[in-house]
């Protein structure tokens, strides 16, 4: 083994590997996975779909042995960027990170008067991801909830001018389950009271909006002054752990990286010194002349980047994402057609108007006179896993204990009748790209076992 790549190139040395590497993910990894369902087999609401492709690209970066982030990193947020049609994105850690990220942009000292206080408003909703709200009460600011709207479970816009203050200064919520808000409401609201605009599409990427009505859809993410996307696992393409954040303004761009990056002000790659020349000469704070660029931090940041191998399986799965997306509709569709029959039993979702969703889920409320928890665990019995909206209503969880009611964290528009009903009646199963038909058409079965019997 000691004289294995003897006589050979390192490219053809990393070539050879490549290619053992592809037969046995081929070999160890796909056998099986068009085999068709078997009833018994479980069915995951969610589950990465790859090939020998994510796994090459996965080694090849494990043999540059760059473990930060390098060549893949940038390649990624060069792709994801042209894929948004934006004109930066920045990788970063978790989906939770880009939430937190994308916050506290805001609340850079380089906005002047626009930027966010502590003590000022952020209308959001409690239906929904707890990430999306966490960055605003640890930093300070205070969380503004709205109800939402059944079937589409996103933002009632009709409560947005109630929700305002003289202390708004941002709206930040997700587009739920891949199904994007009314982002023409929302949009017109920010820009007439000059909001902030933090578009979570940590659940939607690859869904897509007409703010026109002329039939030029956008990508959600990228109507708002920023968007976040997560690529864990579940998500619409994965990298494992990890996520972006992405944005068309540069200002936004510059503190978005500094924060991602320690808060340092210099933005050379890591590796690469004095990039713009003036290292050793320039004048920061209360530093004293001359002090090394690399070490002068011009936020309170943190350290939010992936390592290049997370970025290399990311790179594949970019390519794959339009065929996801595809395949997300299609599920979706089935599962609806073959639901219909049991329509007066539950509520089936709606594709928000002037949509095109890329479906991260099948959401379904159980009309008056059913039980939930009976139909979910017949379903869950049956094999097919299923989840709630995440928090439900996330005033009610317990983190909320000590300072529930207490309007210094947080401030409730109006009723969130809508919110408790959906922690009350509401649950969801998967449309993954990897879901075949024989397990839809199982899946839709089952559900309507487990609502007629009722």
């Amino acid at each position: 083994m000691e004289n294995y790549f003897e006589n050979m190139t390192e490219a053809e040395a990393r070539k050879q590997i490549l290619d053992m590497v592809s037969a046995y993910c081929a070999d160890f990894h796909m056998k099986g996975q068009d085999a068709p369902y078997k009833e018994g087999d479980r069915i995951p609401y969610a589950r990465r779909v790859y090939d020998s492709d994510e796994m090459c690209s996965l080694v090849d970066s494990a043999l540059d042995f760059w473990l930060t982030m390098g060549r893949y990193t940038r390649e990624f947020e060069k792709s994801l960027a042209e894929y948004m049609g934006v004109r930066y994105a920045s990788a970063v850690c978790s989906g939770s990170s880009a939430n937190l990220l994308a916050f506290m942009a805001l609340t850079s000292p380089l906005l002047g008067d626009r930027r966010v206080k502590r003590g000022d408003e952020v209308i959001t909703v409690a239906a929904g991801f707890p990430t999306t709200v966490t960055p605003i009460i640890n930093y300070g600011a205070i969380p503004v909830f709205v109800d939402v709207t059944i079937p589409q479970y996103n933002i009632d816009v009709t409560r947005l001018e109630d929700a305002l203050s003289p202390r708004t200064r941002a709206v930040m919520i997700a587009h739920t389950l891949g199904n994007p808000f009314d982002l023409r409401a929302v949009k017109d609201f920010c820009d007439r009271h000059g909001l902030w605009l933090i578009e979570d599409n940590c659940d939607a990427l690859g869904s897509r909006y007409d703010m026109t009505g002329d039939g030029s859809y956008r990508l959600t993410g990228t109507i708002g002054h920023i968007g976040t996307s997560s690529f864990y696992p579940p998500h619409h393409m994965t990298m494992g752990e990890g996520g972006a954040v992405y944005t068309d303004d540069a200002l936004l761009n510059r503190i978005i990286r500094s924060m991602r990056d320690w808060g340092r002000d210099c933005i050379c790659e890591s590796g690469q010194d004095n990039r713009c020349g003036h290292r050793f000469d320039g004048q920061y704070g209360e530093l004293p002349k001359g002090y090394d660029h690399k070490y002068v931090y011009s936020h309170l940041g943190y350290n939010l980047g992936i390592t290049d191998m997370q970025a290399a399986v990311g790179c594949a799965q970019l390519r794959k994402l339009p065929a996801f997306t595809e395949r997300r509709k299609h599920n979706f569709g089935l599962l609806r057609k073959e639901l219909e029959s049991v329509s007066d039993r539950l509520i089936l979702p709606e594709a928000a108007p002037h949509s095109d969703p890329s479906w991260f889920g099948f959401c379904m409320t159980v009309r008056e006179g059913l039980d939930r928890e009976s139909i979910v665990r017949y379903v869950e019995d049956h094999g097919v896993q299923t989840r709630l909206l995440f928090a439900g209503n996330f005033i009610k969880q317990p983190c909320f204990d000590h300072i529930r009611g207490d309007e210094s964290f947080y401030r409730v528009c109006g009723e969130l009748s809508e919110t408790d009903r959906i922690m009350r009646d509401t649950f969801w199963v998967g449309v993954y790209p990897g879901m075949t038909d024989d397990r839809l058409m199982y899946m839709a079965r089952i559900i309507r076992e487990a609502v007629l019997r009722q």
